[in-house]
């Protein structure tokens, strides 16, 4: 049995489904270049049939870089060819086909019986073997699949020329158990001896599983597990990539195999992953969390002191997580902003960069004190929401306890500085409401959200939106010392988000 566990990365495809994240092409590109410097064997850079937007992402992804590349196809010919001609330029391309197979999805979603299923299965895959030597193929709910049917389903598109064969628990409905027990039936019912045959894991978290139902299924044969950054995925995420790598490395004594991946880049692609999707990763995060190398209590304190071994089962340094505080201040330039930057895994454009040394020289005008925090926000703040069709100009407020609240906002469009006034309840709301006029856009808000990013009276504030237009809902975030100010940009660069999402569609 082969003694290396391979990792594809799908952050850039079911990652993006996670509620309100949308990613730019460039922020794309930059991650996948930023996964190909981690050790990721294959980036599941899209769904090249889905739409222009995913077509032009895989293409691009696999122009730049030399690890491998997938895109996902339904059992569909369409998206089958639309795969082929977008992995044109990749170096190692794969066609990950996947059709759904257990009743309620034949039921309900597809209205096939099963020898339909089976036989949408076997001439895709012989299609997507005819464009690509490598071929995965995934049965859609397979641990809700009937297990003679999923045989059956495995062993005809191996026939076929399928390679891969990835077991997805969709909806995260296993237990540890019996997803373990299903990676071996399939590798002793289909796979048997054969080596060139690999058995793939992708679990979903809905029950808080998903890590450790991944870890199961290598324990009982997987050698590849399908993973995103910091659990980024539908409902509840997938499994954490950071999470199923360390447990490897950090218990070799239970699974005693081998990976490609380099840790040292893994906070610097958690981070990158949490600034280009807007989704914060929780303080008490496994590996990556703000709190995962903190200890409060005496004794711990004590302990770590004497001995860092008595508390902590892995060294941050190994994990690239930086040790030293930041030593930027208002005499530094914008290459030392830059430098910092690449260490926090923000990757900026000379206008993204541009207007973050702007915004960091502001700061450092107000603040006696810059922190790594306050830092990192700004940074952030640009790699999220720098592009868009409208840029803030100005605003002003007439607000108080007994009266209605009025905001005038002005927007930048390129060509134009555009002003509207209206009211609200709160200074919030009619800065809200002054932006739908000049956009043309009526969003609702779902959830709101304020932290502090540093101490004082001086403190940054980061905002974070989700806001929702008709059936689309998107993410903002905004940061500044002005907590109006904040409010505003984030809503803003969520009004920008779905602009740009809807002219997509439109291609």
């Amino acid at each position: 049995m082969q003694k290396t566990v391979r990792f594809l990365d799908t952050t850039l495809r079911d990652g993006e489904q996670t509620p309100g994240v949308s990613f730019h092409l460039h922020e794309k590109i930059e991650f996948a270049k930023t996964l190909e410097a981690l050790g990721v064997d294959m980036i599941e850079a899209g769904f090249a049939g889905s739409s222009p937007g995913d077509f032009q992402a895989v293409s691009a992804i696999a122009g730049a870089v030399n690890t491998g590349v997938c895109s996902l196809a339904r059992c569909v010919e369409s998206d089958i060819r639309a795969c082929a001609d977008a992995l044109k330029a990749a170096k190692k391309p794969r066609i990950h086909v996947f059709i759904a197979t257990s009743p309620v999805h034949r039921e309900a979603k597809l209205k096939m019986t099963r020898d339909q299923v089976l036989e949408a299965a076997v001439r895709s895959v012989r299609l997507a073997r005819s464009l690509c030597a490598d071929v995965q193929f995934s049965c859609e709910d397979a641990t809700r699949t009937e297990t003679d049917f999923l045989y059956q389903v495995y062993r005809a598109v191996v026939a076929e020329g399928a390679t891969t064969l990835n077991i997805p628990d969709t909806v995260g409905y296993s237990s540890v158990r019996e997803y373990g027990q299903l990676i071996a039936d399939v590798k002793r019912f289909v796979v048997g001896e054969r080596e060139d045959i690999i058995l793939s894991a992708h679990c979903h978290n809905d029950l808080g599983l998903a890590t450790a139902t991944t870890l199961e299924a290598i324990r009982n044969g997987a050698r590849q597990v399908e993973c995103t950054v910091n659990g980024l995925g539908e409902r509840a995420g997938n499994a954490p990539l950071e999470e199923i790598l360390m447990n490897l490395r950090t218990r070799k004594d239970i699974y005693g195999l081998e990976d490609n991946l380099h840790p040292k880049g893994i906070y610097r692609i958690s981070r990158m992953a949490a600034g280009i999707s807007g989704i914060e990763v929780q303080p008490n995060k496994p590996i990556v969390g703000a709190n995962a190398f903190a200890h409060q209590s005496g004794v711990h304190q004590h302990g770590v002191l004497r001995d860092r071994a008595t508390y902590e089962i892995m060294k941050p340094e190994e994990l690239g997580i930086p040790q030293g505080s930041v030593m930027l201040g208002k005499l530094s330039g914008r290459h030392a902003l830059r430098e910092h930057a690449n260490e926090l895994g923000i990757c900026l454009t000379e206008h993204e960069l541009n207007r973050a040394f702007e915004k960091f020289k502001e700061l450092a005008d107000r603040k006696k004190d810059i922190t790594e925090r306050d830092v990192m926000a700004i940074l952030r703040e640009q790699m999220h929401g720098s592009l868009g069709r409208y840029r803030m100009h100005s605003f002003q407020i007439f607000s108080g306890n007994r009266m209605t609240s009025t905001a005038t906002v002005s927007l930048n469009n390129g060509c134009d500085v555009i002003t509207r006034a209206d009211c609200g309840d709160g200074p919030v709301e009619a800065c809200f409401h002054a932006v739908d006029q000049i956009t043309g856009l009526s969003c609702s808000l779902e959830s709101y959200q304020l932290r502090a990013v540093t101490e004082g009276e001086d403190a940054l504030g980061e905002v974070t939106v989700r806001v929702r237009n008709g059936n689309d809902i998107m993410l903002g975030k905004g940061v500044s010392t002005d907590i109006i100010e904040a409010s505003c940009l984030a809503y803003l660069n969520a009004v920008n988000r779905l602009l740009e999402q809807k002219a997509e569609h439109a291609e």
